[in-house]
């Protein structure tokens, strides 16, 4: 979109694009002493203010299983819309990982306008816990923005950057 087009959706009260390049967000999959550990099933997605799903960032499942009974253990996510998606989804979907720090690209951020924003996490094992993190951050024009949050169990240090 050229800067004359978000002066005229100024002009007739449209919030503008809020111009955010790329982002990423680095979660923390704990390791667990448990006798059978099974790698979680992990959602992630962005949501506004009203609590509304804005974006799907990536579902992490077993690849092998679609459409096994734990995707929608992933409770939220297929509330918010995992229910309504074809999996696998280019793009989206991709296998389970292994205990440790994993970052995931959040792309397509220039078409969300400027505002207050969470991206959630929901984690869920076979045989094990759930857990779901929101990290608030903020979206503005020109800046950056930087948050973080953490989880107790299924979940470690979560956080998220969004780069202008």
């Amino acid at each position: 979109m050229r800067p004359s087009h978000y002066l005229a959706l100024a002009a007739i009260g449209l919030p503008a694009p809020a111009l955010a390049n790329s982002g990423s967000v680095s979660i923390e999959i704990p390791r667990m002493s448990v006798n059978t550990y099974r790698k979680p099933y992990v959602a992630v997605w962005i949501e506004n203010e009203g609590g509304q799903q804005v974006k799907m960032v990536t579902v992490l499942h077993d690849q092998a299983r679609i459409g096994a009974r734990w995707l929608p253990d992933l409770r939220m996510w297929w509330r918010k819309g995992g229910r309504a998606m074809d999996m696998p989804s280019d793009g989206i979907s991709g296998p389970t990982r292994a205990p440790g720090r994993h970052t995931i690209p959040l792309r397509g951020l220039e078409g969300l306008a400027a505002g207050n924003y969470s991206v959630v996490v929901e984690a869920v094992r076979e045989n094990g816990g759930r857990e779901l993190v929101k990290v608030p951050f903020s979206l503005t024009p020109g800046r950056a923005a930087n948050a973080s949050a953490s989880g107790s169990r299924e979940l470690g240090a979560v956080s998220v950057t969004v780069r202008p």
